[in-house]
């Protein structure tokens, strides 16, 4: 992939929407690419984190373990991210991630942000807004997972 690809398929992620294209290539220059071949781990449940991940091509599965069992919280494919939590609330790692399929991937560390914020604090605060905005997104589809299973089990509070 070129660097003028990867500029346009950072742009086209939510986390990187109305971003411009030297404030992209300047995180792009302080970011790895990351293969990890099916199987593999980005990283475990419980690890420090200091980087996001943005799939270029693969797929992962996201999940939590608990006595020893795997739940699946969700999938990972082509132009998704991942690990935007630990560059918000600087807590270890909620869950973990494995490949799927062979996957390449972005690897965006917290300095590269840091970078970007002591360049151009505006476009910093646009992509805080944008993480926050696809935060806000899944934690309202796990807000609507949760009452459905609510509804199913018929917990209810009062008739």
């Amino acid at each position: 992939m070129t660097a003028e690809e990867r500029i346009h398929l950072l742009q086209s992620m939510p986390f990187f929407g109305a971003i411009n294209d030297n404030s992209v290539a300047l995180i792009l220059g302080q970011s790895e690419t990351f293969k990890v071949v099916a199987g593999d781990y980005f990283f475990h449940q419980g690890e420090k984190g200091d980087s996001l991940y943005l799939i270029e091509q693969g797929r992962t599965v996201i999940f939590k373990q608990h006595d020893a069992k795997e739940y699946i919280l969700r999938y990972a494919e082509d132009g998704d991210c991942f690990g935007e939590l630990a560059l918000i609330d600087f807590t270890p790692r909620s869950a973990s991630v494995r490949a799927e399929t062979d996957c390449t991937a972005i690897k965006i560390p917290s300095s590269a942000l840091l970078s970007l914020y002591q360049q151009d604090p505006e476009q910093f605060l646009i992509i805080q807004m944008n993480i926050g905005r696809e935060v806000s997104r899944r934690l309202r589809a796990s807000d609507d997972r949760w009452f459905q299973l609510q509804i199913a089990s018929r917990d209810v509070i009062s008739s």
